[in-house]
C-alpha cells in the first residue's frame, strides 16, 4: 500500500470515529482559513421578501455565498438530497431503504466521481471545493445544527448529482423492486404499472418564449414554470466580478442556478422523455469461473464488484455487501424470464454539471449552444430567450445514437452489436425550433411537434427514439393560447400562464352530457349534469361543476388499463379519447352517482364548492395538514386535466378537505429589453418556518397569480436592501 493512501485511511478512519463518538468536527487550520477567506469577500444581501442576492469577488466566492444562504434556509433537504444521490437514506431511513440506495450505487459509481473531480479543469475544480466550502463552514458556524448523517461534504459529492431536475435519474423503466427482486433473491412477481410514469407526465412543467414580434416593448419574453413539490427549489440570486450575475430557482443543494435568466438571456427547463436509458436482455451462463454472457458471438466475462451498504436499525449503524455485476452495456439491475436485465445510460458525468454552471453565463444564443453543445443533460428539454430577441427550444440534449429497428421503449437483445448504443448524436442533430416564423415557442412535457402549432419541426424528419412523447392537455392548452396572441407583455404573459381551462373535459364531457338528454335522470342526477353542461371547464373556487368534474374524471380514468412503457404513458390526450370510448355510458354514470354520494357523506351535501374543499396550507416541517386550522381556498386544479397552472392536491387520512403538496412553485416572466424587467412568484414564501413572516408571505399572490417585481441591479437591491451580512456572522 502507497504511503499517501495509508494516509488518507488513517484521516478518514479518524473522521469516521469522530463523528460516530457524536463530537465536534475538527477542521485543518488551512481549511478554515480558506473559508474565511472565501467568507470576508462575499456579502449576502436579503430584501423584503428574503430573498438572498449574494455577491461574491469571484464565481467561486459566489458558490461558497449561495450554499450557505440555502444552508440557512434548509439544510435539512439539502442532506437528504444528497443522501439519495449518495445512495445513503438507508443510514437514515433503515433498512427498508437499502435497495433504493443499492439501485443508487449501481447507476452511479463514486470512484468515477472522485476521478472526474481530480481531472476536473482548475477553474471548475474551484467551484466545487467552494460548493463543499460553503456547506462546511455553514457547519461550522453553527454546531446546533445536528446533520442526520453527513456531517463533511467533499468536493466530489457534487459529482455524484449532476442533474438540477425533480427526477434527473433515467432507469429505462427499471424499478427499485427489480433491483431487490435480483439482488434480494425474493423471486417474486413485479407487475408493470402506470404509477410511476403518469405522476411525472401528468404534472410536469410549463416553458413559453416570445419573440419581438408579439412584444409590446419590442423585446423577447420567456414564462418559467416548473411543476414540482412544493418548496422544492428556492429563489436566489448570484453575482461575481467575475462576470456572474444570474438570478432564479435553485434545487436544495446545488452550485448553480437551474430555472432562470441573466441580463442576456433565460432558460426554462420541462422535464423530457425522449430515450436516453435503455435495458438489454442478456444471455447469461454460469461457469466454473463464474458467470458469463454473450456479446456479438462471444462470451465475455460479467464483471462483478462488491457494494457495501450502511442501515440504521435502532440507533445502531450496520451493513449489508452486495455482489453486483455488470455488463458492456451497464450494470445488472434486474432480470426477466431468465434473462439478466443490464441497463445503459448517463446519469452522472463531469460534462453535464459544467453544462449547467456554463449555461448561467451564455450571454445569447450562440454562447448557450456552445454550453449544449456539452451533450450531456439526460433530463431535460430547454425553452430560451435571449436579449437580441432569439427564441429557441431543444427537445433533450445528450442523445445516444441507436438503430431504428429495434423498440428500444422495451428491453431489446443484448446479445447482438447491432443494438448497443453507437455515439452520441450532435446538436444540430436532436428535435429542435429556432427561431420560429410564428414567433412563440411552447413545451409543457409534451411532443416537441407542436411546440410552434403548424411551424413545428416535423416528426418523420427523426427517429422515433429521440421523442417519444405524446400529447397532452395542457400542451393542446397552450398552442390555442398562444395562437391567439398580437402583442403583449409580461403581465399579460402570466396572465396566459395562469389560464385555468382544463382542456380535457372540452373531450370528456361533451359525449356523456349528449348520452344523458336519452334516457331518465333522478333529481340528484340531472341537477349534476346541469351543473356540469354549464360549466365552461375553467377551475374556479365557486363552481360545484369543478369539484364534480374532478372527482368523477379521477375515479373514470381508474377504469383504463395502466400503460407498459414510459413512452406509452405520454399519451395524455390519447387517454381523455380512450376514457370515452372504452368507458361504457352507465359505468360512466354510475361512477358519478358513486362521487356524488360520498360528497354527501363527506360534506353533508353533494353541491360543494370547488374553493371550499382545495385548499392551500403550509405547515412546519414534520407537521401535518388540518382541517382546523387557517387556509385558502385555491381554483387551480391537477394539471392533468390540463390546466396551465398546477395544484396537485389530495384529501389525506386526517382531513377532509384536499390540500396541495405539488404543482406551480417558483415562477417568473422575464423581459429582456435593453433594462431587464422581471416578475416571479413562490409557493408560500421563502422561509420553511411558520414563526416567520416570509413564511406566506406570497401565499395570496402565488394563487392569484399577482407577481412580485424582482431586484435584478445592484442598486435596485441595495435600494430594497432588508439586512445585508456576511457569512458566518450573526444576522
Amino acid at each position: 500500500m502507497k504511503k499517501s493512501t495509508l494516509i488518507g485511511l488513517l484521516i478518514l478512519l479518524f473522521i469516521i470515529c469522530v463523528n460516530q463518538n457524536g463530537k465536534a468536527q475538527q477542521y485543518p487550520t488551512a481549511e478554515k482559513a480558506r473559508w474565511k477567506n472565501h467568507a470576508s469577500q462575499v456579502t449576502i444581501v436579503r430584501d423584503e421578501w428574503d430573498i438572498p442576492h449574494i455577491y461574491g469577488k469571484t464565481d467561486a466566492d459566489a458558490v461558497f455565498g449561495l450554499m450557505y444562504a440555502q444552508c440557512e434556509e434548509n439544510f435539512d433537504q439539502i442532506e437528504l438530497n444528497y443522501l439519495e444521490m449518495l445512495g445513503r437514506t438507508a443510514e437514515v431511513n433503515g433498512e427498508k431503504a437499502i435497495y433504493e440506495d443499492l439501485m443508487m450505487r449501481l447507476i452511479q459509481d463514486s470512484v468515477e466521481a472522485i476521478k472526474d473531480f481530480n481531472k476536473s479543469p482548475a477553474w471548475f475544480k474551484n467551484l466545487l471545493q467552494a460548493h463543499a466550502d460553503g456547506l462546511n463552514y455553514y457547519l461550522y458556524k453553527h454546531p446546533e445544527v445536528h446533520p442526520k448523517a453527513i456531517r463533511y461534504f467533499k468536493p466530489w459529492y457534487h459529482l455524484m448529482w449532476t442533474d438540477g431536475s425533480v427526477s434527473p435519474t433515467r432507469t429505462g423503466g427499471i424499478k427499485t423492486e427489480d433491483v431487490e427482486n435480483f439482488y434480494g433473491n425474493k423471486n417474486k412477481f413485479i407487475a408493470k404499472t402506470k404509477i410511476d410514469f403518469e405522476d411525472k407526465i401528468s404534472t410536469g412543467s410549463n416553458g413559453f418564449a416570445i419573440a419581438p414580434m408579439h412584444s409590446k416593448n419590442g423585446a423577447a419574453l420567456l414564462y418559467i414554470n416548473p411543476h414540482v413539490p412544493f418548496y422544492f427549489r428556492s429563489e436566489m440570486h448570484m453575482n461575481s466580478e467575475e462576470g456572474l450575475n444570474v438570478y432564479g430557482a435553485v434545487t436544495w443543494g446545488q452550485m448553480f442556478i437551474y430555472q432562470g435568466f441573466n441580463e442576456h438571456c433565460g432558460w426554462m427547463h420541462t422535464s423530457s422523455y425522449a430515450d436516453v436509458a435503455d435495458v438489454y436482455e442478456e444471455k447469461i451462463k454460469k461457469i466454473k469461473t463464474g458467470w458469463v454472457y454473450t456479446y456479438d458471438k462471444e462470451e465475455k466475462n460479467v464483471l462483478q464488484k462488491n457494494i457495501s451498504l450502511h442501515y440504521n436499525e435502532n440507533g445502531e449503524i450496520k451493513s449489508k455487501t452486495f455482489l453486483t455485476y455488470k455488463t458492456i452495456h451497464g450494470p445488472v439491475m434486474g432480470s426477466h424470464n431468465g434473462k439478466w436485465l443490464s441497463l445503459q445510460e448517463n446519469n452522472r458525468s463531469l460534462d453535464a454539471l459544467m453544462e449547467c454552471w456554463l449555461r448561467t453565463k451564455a450571454t445569447d444564443l450562440k454562447s448557450y449552444e456552445k454550453a449544449l453543445s456539452l451533450l450531456a443533460n439526460n433530463s431535460n428539454n430547454t425553452v430560451f430567450a435571449d436579449r437580441t430577441g432569439n427564441i429557441a427550444y431543444w427537445h433533450g440534449n445528450f442523445m445516444p445514437k441507436r438503430n431504428t429497428a429495434f423498440d428500444y421503449s422495451l428491453p431489446v437483445d443484448g446479445s447482438i452489436k447491432s443494438t448497443n448504443w453507437k455515439g452520441k448524436h450532435a446538436l444540430s442533430e436532436i428535435v429542435q425550433s429556432i427561431n420560429p416564423v410564428n414567433g412563440w415557442l411552447q413545451n409543457c412535457n409534451a411532443t416537441p411537434f407542436t411546440v410552434a402549432g403548424i411551424h413545428s419541426p416535423k416528426a418523420n424528419l427523426y427517429p422515433a427514439y429521440m421523442a417519444p412523447d405524446g400529447e397532452n392537455g395542457r400542451g393542446i392548452t397552450a398552442v390555442k393560447l398562444l395562437e391567439k396572441i398580437d402583442k403583449i407583455n409580461i403581465d399579460d404573459l402570466i396572465h396566459l400562464g395562469y389560464n385555468k381551462h382544463m382542456s380535457a373535459f372540452d373531450v370528456l364531457l361533451p359525449p356523456f352530457i349528449a348520452y344523458t338528454k336519452t334516457i331518465t335522470l333522478n333529481e340528484r342526477e340531472k341537477k349534476a349534469i346541469d351543473y356540469l353542461s354549464s360549466w365552461n371547464h375553467d377551475g374556479d373556487t365557486a363552481s360545484i361543476a369543478t369539484s364534480i368534474a374532478i372527482e368523477w374524471a379521477t375515479e373514470w380514468s381508474k377504469e383504463i388499463p395502466a400503460a407498459l412503457t414510459e413512452e406509452t404513458s405520454t399519451q395524455v390526450w390519447k387517454k381523455y379519447e380512450h376514457m370515452v370510448e372504452a368507458v361504457s355510458n352507465e359505468k360512466k354514470l354510475q361512477l358519478l352517482n358513486k362521487v356524488l354520494a360520498q360528497f354527501e357523506k363527506m360534506y353533508g351535501s353533494w353541491e360543494i364548492t370547488w374553493g371550499s374543499i382545495n385548499r392551500y396550507q403550509r405547515v412546519n416541517p414534520g407537521e401535518k395538514f388540518n382541517d382546523e386550522l387557517p387556509s385558502i381556498a385555491v381554483g387551480q386544479a391537477s394539471s392533468k386535466w390540463g390546466t396551465l397552472p398546477a395544484f396537485e392536491s389530495n384529501k389525506l387520512e386526517q382531513t377532509n378537505k384536499r390540500y396541495g403538496y405539488s404543482g406551480n412553485s417558483f415562477i417568473a416572466a422575464v423581459s429582456f429589453g435593453k433594462k431587464l424587467e422581471a416578475k416571479t412568484i413562490i409557493t408560500g414564501g421563502q422561509s420553511r418556518f411558520a414563526n416567520s413572516k416570509h413564511f406566506i408571505d406570497q401565499a395570496q399572490k402565488y394563487i392569484n397569480g399577482d407577481f412580485k417585481t424582482i431586484h435584478f441591479y445592484k442598486e435596485d437591491v441595495l435600494a430594497n436592501e432588508v439586512i445585508s451580512y456576511k457569512p458566518g456572522l450573526t444576522r
